[in-house]
């Protein structure tokens, strides 16, 4: 089965994705949210209208276009679609799924902030081979290539034109995914510490893990990376010059030994010294 190359697929999608981003930015103030779905936290229970409607709205446009295509998206569960694609999973080798989060923030969409995000991904067997994050409320994006770096540009700009995105000099600020703010302790001498479980404002924004490719936030720890959002915007950190490993300081193992749609705990950095009190933090709060 002939496969299009994942550079074909962000390209034939970017269009599609453009006019989901005008449609998140024209309702946003307008926004409705449906009954919280089950999660472990308040930030994955949050569903609106937009994650349901540009879930959707892809779907069309990836079945018009890869009708043979792999394809995974959020709300699976809710969507008409899921039926007609031709696998949700990952398959072997080059057979490639295609996955979105329609709506990377919905919480933070909900309450009005701007550093919401839409993220198509593009996965192989051991690994990714292609992110798009596109931020609508700041008429960017930004892309990456499996070995080939990352990029950003306007929302208007082909590909072609974006410029490439390379991770420099950060603000000294960490963020601490939900259940790792215990390591605040051993990192607050030296840094600002985001433990987004209390630092969430629905009035005032905080960085968050997309704060890796605009120079907010100098390195990140999750306890589990999604495949869809967070793991997503990891491999676009390190294809823009950082570090992802482990928990344990390891190198990531493939996708398909991973289960639920997640990678397990990830450290983010944005240089080897940075990487370095993120990995001690870790050690020193675990004994």
């Amino acid at each position: 089965m002939s496969q299009p190359t994942p550079r074909k697929i962000l390209e034939s999608l970017l269009p599609h994705l453009r006019v989901a981003a005008a449609y998140a930015r024209q309702i946003q103030a307008q926004i409705v949210a449906h009954p919280a779905k089950q999660a472990d936290n308040f930030f994955a229970a949050a569903l609106s209208d937009a994650d349901l409607s540009i879930q959707t709205f892809v779907e069309v446009a990836l079945l018009g276009l890869f009708p043979n295509i792999r394809f995974y998206g959020e709300e699976y569960e809710k969507s008409y679609n899921t039926k007609y694609f031709r696998a949700i999973d990952l398959g072997p080798q080059d057979d490639y799924l295609v996955t979105l989060d329609p709506i990377d923030g919905t919480q933070f969409y909900l309450d009005g902030h701007s550093n919401y995000q839409i993220i198509l991904t593009v996965l192989n067997q051991d690994d990714y081979e292609a992110v798009l994050a596109i931020t609508p409320a700041q008429y960017t994006y930004c892309y990456a290539l499996r070995g080939q770096g990352c990029w950003q540009g306007h929302l208007d700009d082909p590909l072609d034109a974006c410029q490439p995105l390379q991770i420099s000099q950060p603000d000294p600020t960490l963020f601490l995914g939900w259940a790792m703010g215990h390591l605040t302790p051993f990192l607050s001498d030296r840094y600002r510490v985001i433990d987004i479980a209390t630092s969430y404002s629905n009035q005032v924004q905080v960085p968050l893990i997309n704060g890796m490719l605009s120079g907010e936030v100098a390195g990140a720890v999750l306890k589990a990376g999604q495949w869809i959002d967070s793991a997503a915007l990891a491999f676009m950190a390190k294809e823009a010059g950082g570090l992802v490993t482990t928990l344990e300081g390891e190198a990531l193992p493939p996708l398909s030994t991973c289960q639920d749609y997640r990678r397990s705990g990830l450290i983010i950095a944005a240089s080897p010294s940075v990487h370095q009190d993120l990995l001690a933090a870790v050690q020193a709060a675990s004994q």
